[in-house]
């Protein structure tokens, strides 16, 4: 008989797996805590689902990894966010669902990816096609030592797909495995032989392809919490590797860590999914329980809990838009829009800009999700812009 979980169950083990339900229900630090500390934490929330998606935009004062760390941690200094990533750092940069870090764990689980990656997804066969220029790139790091990115690409002619060819292939490179970020400066990459980053243990030791499936539908599930096949795939850009990816699944249900769960809609409708045995219950208790104890938190529009799209508003009723590449006219919310987390609820999103001579946030747009939101909505909005604010060191606008 297939399991079954409600849609608030699924959503409440959702924030509890994400690391946004607090201490209690996701065993996850929710305090920053002073210096070192602060890293510690912000690695162990990274470890849970495995990444830490990153995206350059900066203008609400902080990225989008720093607030993904911001909205679990109370107190984390988005400036440490800039750092995590370097060479004694127990992260690595590479191709999740996206550019992520990553924990220098799972280095070994992408074997299959960097061997498939020799010939680059967009370009083709360029390290093939230009061998000699990509040994002139791999030699001129061997002997001068870690380079940033502009040095080692040359110039771009325009836009990302008039990219030059020194450009293309340091990406091909860093794809296949020879050439590894060792940090980011001003959130810039710096790029190292991958043996002089990647410790010789973890080198050594990549996986099968089998059993690499079976380790990244673990951590997707471990994440998420309950699933969809097509979320699972998307958490890893696994789309093209659906036979195996469906094998995975069947051996991890018939060895008991898993099992097909379906999503009982509020009107009724089911949706199949997945769900690691370990969560049924924990999804039963926190159906009777109180959802986070703070009143209220921003997300990153790249949270793990709101980048699959149509997991968002399948969990939340929440539709979640990204309009940065909209004309202003255009926009229905405002540029880059961080959602607001009250409860278990997703009650609006606010447009802040950062104001960083001044130290001040000034507030573009701020939409509820009600008509008429209540006080305690408004509150909650209120005190998720200054926990923010607090985080990037600025003055919190006031809300209307």
């Amino acid at each position: 008989m297939t399991a079954t979980v409600s849609r608030l169950e699924a959503r409440r083990l959702a924030l509890a797996n994400a690391g946004l339900l607090g201490r209690r229900w996701s065993d996850l630090p929710d305090r920053a805590g002073k210096g070192a500390a602060q890293d510690r934490a912000a690695l162990a929330h990274i470890a849970r689902p495995g990444y830490l998606q990153l995206d350059s935009v900066s203008v609400a004062g902080a990225r989008s990894h720093a607030i993904v760390l911001a909205s679990r941690l109370e107190g984390f200094d988005c400036e440490r966010a800039e750092r995590l990533l370097r060479p004694s750092g127990g992260l690595f940069e590479y191709w999740g669902h996206e550019a992520c870090w990553m924990p220098r764990a799972l280095y070994p689980v992408f074997g299959f990816r960097r061997a498939q990656f020799r010939v680059h997804p967009w370009w083709g066969d360029l390290l093939g096609e230009h061998p000699k220029a990509a040994d002139a790139i791999l030699q001129r790091v061997r002997d001068e030592g870690p380079l940033h990115a502009a040095a080692l690409e040359g110039k771009s002619r325009g836009g990302w797909w008039n990219l030059d060819r020194g450009k293309k292939l340091v990406s091909a490179l860093w794809s296949a495995g020879e050439l590894a970020v060792c940090e980011r400066v001003r959130f810039q990459r710096r790029y190292d032989l991958t043996e002089r980053v990647i410790p010789d243990a973890l080198r050594g030791r990549e996986l099968p392809l089998a059993d690499a499936m079976r380790a990244l539908v673990r951590k997707a599930l471990e994440g998420h919490g309950w699933a969809t096949t097509t979320t699972i795939a998307a958490t890893w850009r696994l789309a093209k590797l659906r036979d195996e990816l469906t094998r995975a699944l069947a051996e991890l249900a018939e060895a008991g860590e898993l099992t097909p769960c379906a999503l009982a809609g509020d009107d009724g409708a089911t949706t199949s999914g997945w769900i690691r045995v370990v969560d049924l219950e924990r999804a039963a208790k926190l159906r009777r329980a109180r959802p986070r104890p703070d009143q209220g938190v921003l997300l990153s529009p790249f949270d793990p809990v709101l980048w699959d799209r149509a997991r968002a508003k399948r969990l939340f009723d929440f539709e979640q838009l990204l309009e940065i590449y909209k004309p202003a006219a255009k926009r229905v919310y405002g540029y880059y829009c961080l959602p607001i987390l009250a409860g278990d609820a997703l009650v609006g999103r606010v447009d802040l800009k950062a104001n960083r001579q001044a130290k001040a946030l000034t507030l573009q747009a701020l939409h509820y999700e009600a008509r008429r939101p209540d006080a305690a909505t408004r509150a909650a909005a209120q005190l998720a812009v200054a926990r923010y604010a607090k985080s990037v060191g600025c003055r919190p606008p006031k809300l209307s």
